[in-house]
């Protein structure tokens, strides 16, 4: 009896003991530092635009329960002068407040940040450990990191940092020594921070530099070589971790739409990918079980598969399913009658096997496969499947089968293999499958820089001739949707729509769709719910006509 006394007071000791550990961790404070140039600054962002993109209403005010302290800008800089309650500074939008937000919903300890950024600096100089030059980040960031940390020791407030978000390397590009020395630098400016904090296990965060800009357009080969850099460091470094960002939104500039900056809706999705992997690393992770809940096609029966693909506007940027819930709340709920495989953002998503029908976009957006479907089936066409492969931050030259000197961006392989990948799987299921078509919305970035324009009919007829080559079907379907080109002086002259008009008149397999009755648009270049729910529409039409 005593023995099993002692067993009782030995396991309500630990239990306490445990419960003690745990609430201590509760009550420790998560510090996280968010460090770059202007596209973590959050520039060319504006806090009352927030309420535009519905996934996010909300992240433009305070959040009172996470403490703030930061130093921005190079000449005129921003201090919070302590700490102060997570906010906007100064109506501008950085990637910390999505971040903070979505950790919030998902852990229960307490969070801190501390943010140093400036635009216009390089790693090179301004960030370089041993030699900081120009605006001298590197001490500065340490200084301030040191302030903020001994403020909350003399308060007796126990914390520990978890994480570094760096995101920077647009400036280094310029610069051909620091662009060639990028990632030794980067490794060496993750050593020194290690040291300096004397955190030898700090892991880091790196975001990729974003090329759905600019300079991803026309200084691709630089952009690249930065990339290259950051992956070198983060795929030998175990506590590093590569944070794609190429597929987040992109302020839509004027006058011809393309941008620099991520702006508001892109500063959110930027914030919530951080938040996304540093819960991936703690083991927080969302499984979504999207089962079909029977197969939907008949045993034996022929199976139409038809591909969905293209960049921006295929998977839906600025589509949100709040908004879907509006306009045509049915195609909310999955479609169990229709199988769906899908890679988006450049595989940032992808299914596991066959899918229902459904949303699958990141950030609560969704694509035109939606009504693509439901006008398919309300036309009468039965026993298809739906494939889709997009990349929002590509330009056809990453689709065409050589691709560009930038060979990490090239999609032409991993495309076919995913449509050759999705035929076999539904003949597995011990379906005759008929790849009706490929259904492609040309890319709406190359529209607005003339050098690209200019080349689009002949980008795209090298991909849709080596599909069918590689695909062995040399009467294969291509149904090519188009949006309004951009219209602006410095590309008008560049007639692209009579261009790919022409191609089609060449083709007979290939079908050029003109969308151009679109419901009238916001924005250059992207496409809203309204606007994606009546692509998708056009494109179904398209399918069914040519039957």
């Amino acid at each position: 009896m005593m023995a099993r006394i002692r067993l009782i007071g030995i396991w309500w000791l630990c239990c306490v003991g445990m419960s003690v550990s745990a609430h201590a961790e509760d009550q420790t404070v998560r510090v996280f530092v968010f460090a770059g140039q202007s596209n973590m600054v959050g520039s060319d962002s504006k806090a009352g635009d927030v309420k535009r993109f519905p996934p996010f209403v909300g992240c433009e005010e305070a959040q009172p329960k996470v403490r703030f302290s930061y130093c921005l800008g190079r000449e005129d800089k921003k201090r919070s002068k302590g700490w102060v309650d997570l906010q906007p500074v100064d109506g501008v939008v950085g990637p910390e407040l999505s971040f903070a937000r979505r950790l919030s919903e998902k852990i229960e300890a307490p969070i801190a940040i501390i943010k140093i950024a400036a635009g216009g600096t390089h790693l090179g100089g301004d960030w370089n450990p041993d030699d900081p030059q120009g605006f001298q980040m590197y001490p500065l960031a340490l200084e301030h990191i040191r302030q903020s940390l001994a403020d909350f020791e003399r308060r007796g407030i126990d914390y520990r940092i978890e994480g570094f978000m760096w995101h920077q390397g647009e400036n280094d590009m310029f610069n051909e020594e620091y662009m060639q020395d990028y990632g030794k630098n980067l490794a060496n400016f993750l050593k020194s921070w290690r040291r300096d904090l004397e955190l030898p296990e700090l892991r880091f965060y790196v975001g990729e530099l974003c090329t759905k800009t600019i300079w991803g357009m026309d200084l691709r080969p630089r952009m690249h070589a930065i990339s290259l850099g950051q992956k070198s460091v983060t795929g030998s470094d175990e506590l590093a971790d590569y944070v794609p960002t190429s597929h987040v939104g992109v302020e839509i500039g004027n006058p011809v739409g393309l941008h620099y900056h991520y702006g508001t809706l892109g500063q959110l999705e930027h914030g919530y990918n951080y938040a996304e992997a540093y819960l991936k690393t703690i083991g927080v992770v969302e499984h979504v079980q999207r089962s079909l809940k029977k197969w939907p096609l008949d045993k034996g029966s022929t199976v139409k598969l038809l591909v969905m693909a293209g960049h921006r506007n295929m998977e839906g940027e600025r589509a949100f399913v709040q908004q879907l819930r509006q306009l045509k709340p049915l195609l909310v709920e999955d479609n169990h009658g229709v199988p769906f495989k899908y890679s988006v953002g450049g595989d940032f998503r992808q299914s596991q096997g066959w899918e229902p029908l459904g949303l699958v976009g990141y950030y609560d957006t969704f694509g035109p496969e939606l009504s693509f479907a439901d006008t398919l089936q309300k036309e009468g066409v039965e026993n298809f499947a739906i494939a889709k492969f997009t990349h929002s931050g590509s330009q056809l030259i990453d689709w065409t089968p050589e691709g560009s000197m930038a060979k990490t961006r090239n999609l032409y392989p991993r495309f076919v293999e995913f449509i050759r990948e999705s035929i076999q799987e539904l003949e597995a299921k011990g379906h005759e499958v008929e790849l009706e078509a490929i259904v492609y919305h040309v890319g709406e970035n190359e529209m607005s820089m003339p050098l690209y324009r200019k080349q689009v009919p002949e980008w795209l007829k090298q991909l849709v001739e080596q599909t069918r080559r590689d695909l062995r079907h040399p009467e294969l379907r291509w149904i090519v949707s188009q949006q309004p080109p951009t219209d602006h002086e410095s590309v008008n002259e560049i007639d692209v729509t009579a261009g790919l008009e022409a191609l089609a008149q060449s083709d007979e397999f290939l079908e050029h769709v003109q969308v151009f009755d679109l419901p009238e648009q916001e924005k250059r270049l992207v496409i809203d719910s309204a606007g994606i729910l009546h692509l998708g529409t056009r494109m179904a039409d398209a399918v069914v006509s040519d039957e």
